[in-house]
């Protein structure tokens, strides 16, 4: 909550730079660690860090895309996001199971520090507040480093000129920096942000899908090595088929929100009875364009997890729990991606603050799940455990329904690569 209104009332970039250094000392004292209650705590401060990536990175595809390609660029983001449910099982566990389990946390240290690097160097701010349309150059202290290098060369030109976002002109006049004062961050700003009927509803179906999928990844180590005596290197290698779903789902779901929008304005268009008519993106409900995505693979989703527990139930073999489990990624992934940019297409103004809530939201329900999921197995069984789950998503149709017929939310403030 804090990165979140700290990006988007400072930048991007110093950001991810406070949230890569909070990472990776977390995982230096996780990996020296020898007491128990130090491992919890740094274990919060390492998910504090990384976790608030996920805000940053909506933020940035908020920035520099509009709503007809929006839903590729979230596709493409989150797909690098859901690579961790798909690849970092198996790494895990052949680390714990060779190398023990320090080794995971040293891992992470390199891979995140390597990461680092090319962020340093390369990666631009994007925030709007800052930069404008990408036109007018970033703080000095706010630039990738590559920057000094180029002026150590001679070059003159500032190369934050060169690029815009939208290239709404082709004048090579110099830009002006944006003039803003570094204010301390408000925690609850994200909350205030999103409290409007359609955000509310947003979140809600958010954390509900969030908890639904959080159900099915705490379930399976312990089902798997109950019911087919797999070891920690097989139960990894068990994660790839959800998290190769979870990846086809951001991708594929991308290009349907965008082509969804485009076929609206498209309609919208051939439609209109007037050349004065409204048919700029702002008459186009966005709302309606993505929960039309949004409810068949809940559905997907939800079917899937039914069938996932009672196969389970009757002790079908491994492979049948794993073809269901890509289905349950591509639904319940591209259930949560759907409503994500949803979310940040009502608040492009404020997208780090209000993804920053989204990931709130979603962490309080994938927490209750996770914690739920245990006693639910002992008390009902596997098959109705899943039923019952599957229920709780499809319970979130009618509010998609509802957000499809609702009164269109005011945008808090012009998108300027919109207009």
């Amino acid at each position: 909550m804090f990165i979140g209104d700290f990006a988007d009332r400072t930048g991007r970039r110093p950001a991810y730079i406070i949230c890569f250094i909070i990472y990776i000392a977390s995982n230096i004292g996780l990996a020296l660690q020898n007491s128990y209650a130090a491992l919890i705590v740094l274990r919060c401060l390492q998910s504090s860090g990384i976790s608030s990536s996920v805000a940053l990175s909506a933020a940035t595809v908020a920035d520099i895309s509009t709503k007809q390609e929006r839903g590729s660029m979230m596709g493409f983001v989150m797909a690098g996001n859901f690579m961790g449910p798909a690849i970092g099982p198996i790494i895990g566990g052949l680390l714990a199971q060779y190398l023990g389990w320090r080794s995971i946390f040293w891992f992470l240290t390199i891979a995140s520090g390597v990461f680092l690097l090319p962020l340093l160097l390369f990666l631009p701010e994007t925030a709007r507040n800052v930069v404008g349309d990408g036109s007018s150059p970033a703080q000095p202290w706010n630039r990738p480093l590559i920057h000094l290098f180029s002026r150590h060369h001679g070059d003159k030109q500032d190369p934050s000129d060169k690029d815009s976002f939208d290239r709404p002109d082709s004048s090579d006049s110099p830009k002006k920096t944006i003039e803003h004062k570094l204010q301390f961050p408000n925690p609850l700003k994200p909350l205030k942000l999103v409290f409007h009927p359609n955000s509310i509803i947003i979140l809600l179906v958010t954390g509900i899908i969030m908890g639904g999928n959080m159900t099915v990844l705490s379930s399976i180590t312990e089902i798997y090595t109950s019911q087919y005596g797999l070891d920690e290197l097989e139960i990894g290698l068990c994660y790839i088929s959800l998290g190769t779903g979870s990846i086809v789902a951001s991708v594929v779901t991308g290009r349907l929100l965008d082509w969804n929008y485009r076929r609206m304005a498209a309609n919208k268009a051939a439609n209109s009875t007037s050349p004065e008519q409204d048919t700029t993106q702002d008459s186009i409900p966005v709302e309606k364009a993505r929960s039309m995505i949004t409810i068949p693979l809940v559905v997907l989703g939800s079917v899937t997890v039914l069938a996932f527990g009672w196969v389970l139930k009757y002790g079908a073999p491994l492979a049948a729990p794993e073809v269901l489990l890509f289905f349950v990624g591509v639904g319940q992934t591209g259930g949560f991606i759907s409503t994500s940019t949803l979310l940040v297409d009502l608040h492009t103004a404020n997208p780090a603050a209000a993804t920053a809530a989204n990931n709130l939201v979603r962490s309080f329900f994938s927490a209750g799940a996770s914690a739920a999921i245990d006693p639910m197995l002992t008390a009902m069984g596997r098959g109705w455990t899943f039923t019952l789950v599957a229920f709780i998503l499809l319970a979130t149709i009618p509010f998609l329904l509802l957000l499809c017929g609702m009164w269109r939310q005011k945008k808090d403030s012009p998108e300027r690569s919109e207009g």
